[in-house]
């Protein structure tokens, strides 16, 4: 059965969740699952975990994420992109000087008003569904980190690309919006790419055709990639006998070494688990290997 990673080029226009009901059709598994939700209007680098590897999604949502991402000021709308109603709608007069003045305050460590059209919660209703009864509810400001934000070359009359790196949990559209508030004549989202999630890049990247085609030619579980290409930050050790017999049974066993978190090998070369050392003892952050049947 299909276990592992396959690194989606998500079009416009799909939810994340489409794109998994379209693999589990064409790869034929039922545990499919992503990590770093794309919103419809967004293209770009989607993780997407297929079999036993869907276990690893939780450890891709954290990390770094970039985008390309285009500004569009002038326009305010309650979606905080093209796609929402339009609210206000103003002239631009600020030049390019102006944008790049307002942007070393977006740079670092920000704190962010989540959008009412948003999948976070309220009282067990999630912020868009309030939305769209007509409420607005007060969002707590959030922190998060902007490592990178550079201005790009002007597409068209007051639009403008971003290039963005930054935390879990950044509103790109957010941003554009924040950053027109910022000029006094508002801004909204237009497009936007993922161009790096979880380590992988658009060149990592396959098309839901491509992905199509491999299958007709019987080479789908070919596009997989192994569960333990997620974490290759972390060094590698191999286990056997009595040690990975107690790994096997999800066991601490003392293993003599640095501190810190192991990818952790059977002595077949077998993926195990990601594996935390402290003070000589293993034990398990999170198992990946297909349990024993009887």
């Amino acid at each position: 059965m299909p276990n592992g990673i396959i690194i989606i080029d998500k079009p416009q226009d799909w939810t994340s969740m489409d794109v998994c009901a379209k693999l589990r059709r064409l790869l034929g598994e039922r545990r499919v699952g992503h990590a770093g939700t794309l919103d419809p209007m967004a293209t770009g680098v989607l993780t997407v975990f297929m079999g036993r590897a869907t276990r690893g999604a939780e450890f891709a949502e954290g990390g770094e994420k970039e985008y390309l991402a285009t500004l569009q000021l002038g326009l305010e709308t309650d979606t905080q992109d093209t796609t929402g109603q339009v609210l206000h709608q103003r002239p631009v007069t600020c030049t390019r000087e102006d944008i790049e003045a307002v942007l070393p305050r977006f740079r670092g460590d920000i704190l962010q008003v989540p959008p009412m059209y948003s999948a976070l919660k309220r009282n067990g209703k999630k912020l868009y569904q309030l939305a769209r009864a007509g409420k607005t509810v007060e969002r707590p400001p959030r922190p998060v980190t902007i490592y990178a934000l550079e201005l790009g070359e002007e597409l068209g009359p007051g639009a403008y690309a971003l290039r963005v790196r930054c935390s879990k949990g950044t509103y790109i559209r957010t941003l554009c919006h924040d950053i027109g508030q910022a000029l006094g004549c508002g801004g909204a989202m237009a497009a936007l790419r993922r161009t790096q999630a979880a380590g992988f890049t658009l060149a990592d990247a396959l098309t839901l055709e491509q992905v199509a085609a491999a299958v007709e030619e019987g080479r789908g579980n070919e596009l997989l990639r192994p569960i333990d290409t997620l974490f290759t930050q972390y060094p590698a050790v191999t286990v056997a006998g009595r040690q990975e017999r107690l790994c096997r049974n999800g066991n601490p066993f003392r293993l003599e070494g640095a501190d810190g978190r192991f990818r952790v090998y059977g002595a077949d070369g077998a993926f195990l688990m990601l594996g935390e050392r402290k003070g000589g003892e293993m034990r398990t952050v999170k198992s990946f290997f297909e349990p024993e049947t009887t």
